[in-house]
């Protein structure tokens, strides 16, 4: 009887001595208590929630050494070790404000992402290829977006009263020599690259990362698709051209393979043209696209682009009765990179690559018979390191060589310029909390053939309101030489300069984004020359000037059931000496008003996609030599009414028909003045248009794959 009742005191004894009451409060780093947080036992089910007053108690019959936890939304995990001993123990945590994509402040002071569904996503791949103006051209539907541009008769980006060269183009951070087709003066150009290998973008209007350098006004970088979802081919037939493209698709590797050719001669046939065409545009480009995982925690990307084309163009001459002068461009491009990324171990992780690009001109006008060929490599390798939640570093360095060299085949001359840029940068973010942000960064180059070395410093910071949106501010200094056709002529020429002050109100919420945003930029050591294009003498940087104004941006996904559209404003009071102008001008590349418009509609009775978008801005200024001074005239306004329809007769089956400017608006973008005054005195002119009032496409686009629901939407 003693045994069984000491044995029943001493299991009462471990009973007891093994009851551990924990208890507490929980608040944050203000102070304040936290309700709702999940506390309990490592590994096990023993756990409980604190009150509204922060409060906890549990009860749990573990012994020894253990690990108390703490979780809770919006703040980052703590752990504490304790030791239960059936004894009554307090703890009373601080947990710190969790910095993560979801809640966390992002700088948004001159940058537009579009490669995360949590930000503030403006333009995908799938956006780009449905904006009817664009016609499948990236940067035509980048100029639907604030602080741009268009400028009809040449087709490429321009930034906030910023040159078309002052914008750098990189794919998966490697620079783009040459991303624009070759074309005769006045004829738009392209972008080179198809859509479809985009998956996401970041378009900075300026202020932008020390990653990236000589672009005055702004850097867009396109990111490639990752691994294709199944393998498929697709089919392409167009009313100015085909392709085909096949994609084969394993678990950790992918490529793709792609083949098209263009020839405007049939349709021009068809449809009136403004332009005296000897030969229509036409041409071919092959690329291939390859992905493999590296490891658990990597990957590599191959890609090469080639194609080759040409056109020929009569040119009237303002005051002749003849045809004109007849220009004829052949032009040969390859550009090639590979570009890795790997997560390291300690929260480290890197990316970088090589990429080259060949750019071949042949051009004959009138008796200038001209080859020019510009390539550039770039090399770059970039590090991060996360020190905690609140602190990370990327740091990296750059190789560029460009190399240029024109070749006057008719005059039997050749100059030629080789140049090496050394870059190192450098760029810290400090999330002071999960509302406010610092970025501080360096930009150092070195040129070769300048023997200049410069620094350049860039600061942002954000600050999240705590009801809703937030408030960016981006400021820093920019670097970039002059262009190649000028330095061939003065190889002593350095770096023009901009100093740019963004501030930018965002908001994102429920499928709805706003953003306004107002700018300054100065700009320093600009080139003044004057002179033909073939031999521009007196070759100076005394210029400079200004560009100042604001943007605003709406985009809505939810208002209207399944509508999508946006509309922007940008006011843009740009002065500048530079080219040939010897007092500060307004740009004719920079109109002081400009707007833009797109609605997408489904229809899905119809399997429909209705699509519209409307540009428009205040006219383009022009010097009229009938007149005294510089830039001292303007166009009417520009207008352009596009129209698309993308019909799903099948699931792999997408038709496309969109029509550029439906309701005819006669565009001028300039005039042309004869060299000699007239009997009369005055110099005659001729307006600079569009190539034809309005551009139709028609595109049917087949996918061939086991999955019969499968189209080229698919990847976008």
């Amino acid at each position: 009887m003693k045994t069984i009742l000491s044995i029943l005191l001493f299991f009462l004894a471990v009973q007891t001595i093994g009851q551990t009451l924990i208890k507490g409060s929980v608040k944050d780093q203000k102070g304040q208590t936290i309700p709702g947080v999940n506390i309990f036992i490592k590994n096990t089910y023993d756990g409980t929630s604190s009150d509204l007053e922060g409060n906890f108690q549990m009860e749990t019959e573990l012994g020894g050494t253990q690990t108390l936890m703490f979780q809770a939304m919006g703040f980052k995990s703590q752990e504490l070790e304790v030791v239960l001993n059936g004894s009554v123990q307090e703890f009373h945590p601080v947990m710190r404000e969790a910095i993560n994509d979801m809640t966390a402040v992002t700088i948004t002071a001159g940058a537009m992402e579009a490669s995360d569904e949590k930000r503030a996503v403006v333009l995908k791949s799938i956006d780009i290829v449905t904006v009817p103006s664009a016609m499948g051209d990236i940067v035509g539907a980048f100029q639907t977006l604030p602080g741009t541009s268009t400028i009809g008769n040449d087709g490429r980006l321009f930034v906030r009263g910023g040159d078309a060269s002052e914008t750098a183009i990189f794919i998966d951070g490697m620079k783009v020599g040459n991303a624009f087709g070759t074309t005769a003066s006045n004829v738009p150009t392209r972008t080179r690259f198809n859509p479809n290998l985009f998956k996401g973008s970041f378009f900075s209007t300026g202020g932008y990362s020390a990653e990236f350098g000589q672009a005055l006004s702004s850097a867009l970088a396109l990111n490639t698709v990752g691994f294709p979802l199944r393998s498929q081919g697709d089919v392409s037939l167009m009313s100015i051209g085909g392709g085909f493209t096949q994609t084969l698709a394993a678990e950790k590797s992918s490529i793709t393979a792609s083949a098209n050719y263009f020839d405007l001669a049939p349709y021009q046939s068809l449809i009136r043209q403004n332009f005296d065409w000897e030969r229509a545009p036409f041409g071919w480009d092959a690329e291939v696209s390859a992905r493999q995982k590296w490891g658990n925690n990597g990957m590599v990307k191959a890609y090469v682009h080639t194609e080759s084309g040409g056109m020929k163009i009569w040119q009237a001459i303002p005051g002749s009765e003849e045809r004109g002068e007849l220009v004829d461009v052949q032009n040969r491009y390859t550009f090639a990179q590979g570009s890795f990324k790997q997560i390291g171990k300690n929260d480290w992780s890197y990316y970088g690559g090589i990429s080259y690009s060949n750019n071949v001109d042949a051009l004959v006008l009138d008796q200038v018979d001209l080859r020019n060929q510009n390539q550039v490599l770039h090399g770059k390798f970039v590090a991060l390191k996360g020190f905690s939640d609140r602190f990370s570093i990327k740091t990296g360095v750059e190789s560029y060589t460009y190399r240029y060299e024109e070749n006057f085949r008719s005059q039997n001359s050749k100059r030629e310029l080789n140049d090496h840029h050394t870059n190192i940068f450098s760029e810290a973010d400090f999330y002071v909390n999960s509302k406010f942000i610092l970025r501080g960064g360096l930009r150092g180059g070195h040129s070769s053939l300048a023997k200049e070395t410069w620094l350049d410093p860039r600061l942002s910071l954000a600050y999240k309101f705590p009801s809703e949106g937030q408030l960016s501010f981006a400021a820093g200094q920019f670097s970039q030489m002059p262009v190649e056709q000028l330095r061939i002529l003065n190889q002593e020429l350095q770096n023009t300069k901009a100093n740019h002050l963004i501030l930018n109100y965002f908001l994102n919420k429920n499928g709805r984004t706003f953003r306004a945003e107002a700018f300054y930029k100065q700009y320093q050591k600009l080139t003044t020359f004057k002179g033909n294009p073939f031999q521009y003498t007196d070759i100076q940087q005394n210029g400079e000037g200004y560009a100042q104004g604001f943007d605003l941006f709406y985009r809505d996904r939810e208002t209207v059931k399944n509508t999508d559209f946006w509309i922007t404003y940008s006011f843009v009071d740009s002065k500048r000496k530079f080219a040939q102008y010897t007092e500060r001008v307004q740009p004719g590349f920079a109109p002081r008003h400009n707007g833009s418009l797109v609605i997408k509609h489904f229809v899905s009775g119809l399997k429909s996609q209705i699509g519209a978008s409307f540009g428009i801005n205040d006219g383009y200024t022009y010097t009229n030599p009938n007149f005294p001074g510089q830039m001292n005239d303007k166009t009417r306004g520009f207008q352009d009414l596009s129209l698309s329809w993308s019909y799903l007769p099948r699931p792999n089956l997408i038709l496309h028909l969109a029509c550029s400017n439906v309701l005819g608006r006669d565009n001028i973008f300039g005039y042309r003045f004869s060299e000699q005054a007239n009997a009369s005195g005055r110099f005659e002119a001729l307006p600079i248009k569009l190539q034809a009032p309005r551009f139709l496409f028609l595109g049917l686009f087949l996918t061939l794959s086991k999955d019969k629901n499968a189209n080229q939407l698919n990847n976008l």
